[in-house]
């Protein structure tokens, strides 16, 4: 064959090929040689190697808050398509908002950008500046809107998922307190607390004008705060230091006309912490001149007066403010609410979700922080499964023996049992199977078995809306997405009493580190770990350093500090600005 009948059958051959477009045939004979064969392909028929990648998963996120950062903090971005929206492009430290209303700490110091967060993570995670205003969950679609101002074109958008976090948080509860809404002041988020700092700086101005009386000086600086929980006491605290520390000596003919109250509808402001931590509170608060006056409930709040009701002898009087902060818990966001009407929890508070975070009547959607609240499932349900479980050999009895071998399965699903075990300092498993008279017993039927455990469900209590709760949720979520390929083929969670196997996932479990309470005059209480208290100025310093440790940011990290220095050495600011 010669070259030439060669180069013939070649071109005709790869002109036929059905990826082939052309042929360029450069023949260069030098020598008794053949130097060159080239193809050329088009764009369009050569087969897309991504194609064939398998899509990733699509993740939206809704919000910003504790429990959003946590979790997008925490996941390995690069093994799904992650979105998220919120109408604030920033995270906040928020147990830093008490301070930001006296100007201890400035606004931008317990904030982080949160595309300077979202930009550290291992893939790539897009943000969109809005607000979810729907959750279509048959469609596996939000819709949401943009609320930047002058925006061109529309802000109206949807988007598409195949797992759904939502972690929207929640608002302030009113109780529709006539006038609330219209007349008192919240304690939210950074925008609440600005808004705050001017209203105390405006109540002093407005209170040394020349036109003013002595009654209406003192109505203009009567500063009252509803709500006797963390978030009321902390600022009850800072706005007597910012005053005593700082204001008196800029407004010294009005400093014996400043009142501060808190108004509290149970019995002791801080009912959550240790009896001991409520009491020096309160006795602090007196001591300071801070009025206490627990046992009322507000009834209306006008531009002028708010009128409360005492529990105790039903008598109802009204008092002038200058300024009311309303701080009595929070409820349910209209989204959410019209998200539980959809998927039947109609009767809830909050957002029902199974010990998994996964919301309950809806397999892709999960809810994180305070706009959910776990359904811990009850050990007396399953009773009977886990009886069956435990007798191997179908005897209608169980040995110690064989309830040992599931013992650890029923701790890890049911941590009420856990929970039992440590109240009552029950080291010893064989301790539940005494009989009513304490003997020992060496085998139990069902009703027994019944009897033995039927005390742990009495523990089962809703987790506390905290952002500590809320960032452990987020991680905890995090880390169940990063494994899931691997917790297929092995699953960590306990077994299934009512099926085969084990579930996939350790259920979420969590741990309390302690809470504190700033009272104010560098003092601070602490309820940690093993029913320690600890009350005092030292205790203060240590709120300091965990405070600045927990920060987000070496660069808030960086201003926090610098706020207190600069509290310390010059003083609070007070400038309307």
């Amino acid at each position: 064959m010669t070259i030439a009948s060669f180069f013939i059958r070649a071109s005709k051959a790869i002109n036929n090929h059905p990826f082939c477009s052309g042929l360029l045939l450069l023949c260069t004979v030098s020598g008794g040689g053949v130097v060159a064969l080239s193809e050329s392909q088009s764009e369009a028929q050569r087969p897309n190697i991504e194609d064939h990648q398998p899509r990733k998963k699509k993740v939206v996120v809704l919000g910003t808050g504790w429990a959003a950062t946590s979790f997008l903090k925490g996941l390995d971005a690069s093994l799904y398509d992650v979105q998220v929206v919120s109408p604030r492009n920033y995270f906040a430290f928020t147990p830093l908002l008490p301070s930001v209303t006296c100007g201890t700490v400035e606004a931008r110091s317990v904030v982080e950008p949160i595309r300077n967060i979202i930009k550290k993570s291992k893939g790539e995670i897009k943000f969109w500046e809005a607000e979810c205003v729907k959750i279509n969950a048959a469609d596996k679609k939000v819709f949401c809107r943009s609320n930047i101002e002058n925006l061109v074109g529309s802000g109206d958008f949807s988007l598409d998922y195949d797992f759904l976090v939502v972690s929207v948080g929640a608002q302030v509860n009113t109780f529709n307190t006539p006038g609330v809404k219209e007349n008192c002041h919240f304690l939210k988020n950074v925008e609440d607390a600005q808004k705050i700092r001017l209203c105390v700086i405006d109540c002093l101005e407005k209170a040394v004008l020349p036109s003013q009386s002595e009654e209406e000086q003192r109505s203009n600086l009567h500063f009252v705060i509803v709500g006797g929980g963390p978030t009321g006491v902390e600022f009850a605290a800072e706005l007597h230091d910012y005053i005593q520390e700082d204001l008196i000596n800029l407004y010294p003919t009005v400093k014996d006309k400043v009142k501060i109250t808190l108004i509290q509808s149970g019995d002791h402001i801080l009912n959550m912490f240790d009896e001991r931590i409520s009491s020096f509170a309160e006795q602090k608060f007196r001591r300071d001149g801070i009025e206490v006056q627990t046992g009322c409930r507000v009834l209306s709040v006008n531009d002028k007066e708010i009128t409360m009701k005492a529990k105790s002898t039903g008598a109802v009087s009204s008092v002038p403010h200058g300024l009311i902060i309303w701080s009595t818990g929070i409820s349910t966001l209209p989204v959410i609410r019209d998200f539980m009407e959809e998927i039947g929890q109609v009767k809830r508070h909050v957002l029902a979700t199974d010990e998994w975070l996964r919301v309950q009547g809806c397999k892709d959607v999960f809810a994180i922080g305070d706009c959910s609240s776990i359904n811990q499932r009850k050990i007396m349900d399953d009773i009977l499964d886990i009886f069956k479980a435990a007798d191997k050999n179908n005897s209608g009895t169980l040995t110690v023996e064989e309830f040992a071998e599931v013992m650890d399965d029923i701790i890890l699903r049911y941590p009420q049992v856990e929970y039992y075990l440590q109240k009552n300092h029950i080291l010893d498993l064989r301790v539940l199977w005494n009989d009513p008279e304490g003997n020992e017993r060496k085998e139990i039927d069902i009703e027994g078995f019944k009897r033995a455990l039927s005390f742990a469900d009495s523990q089962v209590k809703t987790l506390p809306a905290t952002a500590q709760v809320a960032a452990q949720q987020g991680a905890y979520l995090a880390s169940c997405f990063n494994h899931v390929d691997l917790c297929l083929d092995h699953p960590e969670g306990p077994r299934r009493f009512s099926g085969s196997g084990h579930h996939m996932f350790r259920p979420f479990r969590y741990k309390h580190f302690g809470q504190f309470a700033p009272l104010g005059g560098e003092q601070a209480a602490a309820e940690l770990p093993g029913d320690w208290v600890s009350i005092g100025h030292s205790t203060q310093w240590l709120w300091y350093s965990v405070y600045a440790s927990k920060q987000v940011s070496w660069r808030t990290r960086y201003l926090v500090v610098s706020d207190w220095t600069r509290k310390f050495i010059f003083g609070r600011d007070s400038s309307r600005v």
